[in-house]
């Protein structure tokens, strides 16, 4: 299967769902999508720069009937495309749409892009007095200091996250270097992983202590390979479209939900259901805040 192959940068980025509900105002929006088609350290298969245009036409499809109730009647407002060449300008792009969100009382949400995306969106939180707890959901534990020279590689977006101090609840982890699996002891990191949450999803699942307001990252390999193979470091095992949405939505009765983010798809040519898949999540999110 081959990976598409297009100029990201000249394509026509529609807003979500805007065959069904137009253009909308960001003051008059709740949600804010923010695509950031970012692509500098993936390390096996490439594209990540393709998900958010592909996740973006796919909500055409979407019915704005979520099963409960229409989440597109807060309003749906997209940004324009962030680019960047390197991950300071990105940060500094991200924090000027992110702030800009946040100062209207609005819901970011992040369409990346490799997970380093993640990484400005923890730090423009963090800029705008936001101190939020870091929800993941993932097969990789992404805690390395480093990765291929780089402390801003996709690998290393949950460290930063420690390194800005904030707490952190990883689900869905099923990869893991030596390294990993001891500094999750040495900072006591909270987590359930795949094989856990494939026996049994708990009635709790944060911690009363882990803060209020929280930030959910997807990787979308933390979603088995049978549902989302369109991504560069697939792994199996991981969590199926129910167990997922019963995660995040007894998460989101829990504790507060202030943004989140979807990221590492890696678009398959002439396969269009994981990018639908995406799409779907993303408004069932919605729908769950």
């Amino acid at each position: 299967m081959k990976t598409l192959n297009q100029d990201y940068h000249k394509a026509s980025y529609p807003c979500f769902l805007e065959d069904e509900i137009g253009k909308v105002s960001p003051e008059n929006a709740f949600f804010h999508i923010i695509p950031v088609p970012y692509e500098k350290t993936v390390s096996y298969g490439g594209g990540t720069k393709n998900g958010p245009l592909k996740i973006l036409e796919a909500s055409s499809q979407l019915e704005v009937f979520d099963g409960y109730s229409n989440p597109s009647a807060k309003g749906i407002y997209t940004h324009s495309p962030l680019f960047a060449d390197n991950h300071k300008d990105l940060f500094k792009l991200m924090d000027q749409a992110i702030s800009k969100t946040l100062k209207l009382f609005k819901i970011p949400v992040i369409l990346g892009g490799e997970h380093t995306v993640s990484v400005g969106a923890f730090n423009s939180f963090m800029k705008n007095g936001k101190k939020p707890g870091i929800v993941q959901i993932d097969a990789h534990a992404d805690l390395r200091d480093t990765y291929e020279e780089s402390k801003f590689s996709h690998a290393c977006v949950m460290k930063r996250a420690l390194d800005f101090g904030l707490d952190i609840f990883q689900l869905g982890v099923r990869s893991l270097s030596p390294y990993e699996v001891e500094l999750r002891k040495e900072k006591n990191i909270k987590y359930l992983d795949a094989k856990e949450l494939n026996k049994n999803i708990p009635d709790i699942i944060l911690p009363k202590k882990f803060p209020e307001e929280i930030y959910l990252t997807i990787d979308v390999d933390g979603l088995d390979p049978s549902i989302m193979p369109s991504t560069g470091t697939p792994e199996p095992g991981g969590l199926m479209w129910y167990e997922t949405l019963e995660i995040i939505k007894k998460i989101s009765k829990e504790k507060k939900i202030i943004g989140f983010d979807i990221v590492e798809l890696s678009p398959i040519q002439n396969l269009h259901f994981p990018e639908f898949t995406c799409a779907r999540l993303i408004y069932q999110i919605m729908g769950m805040i």
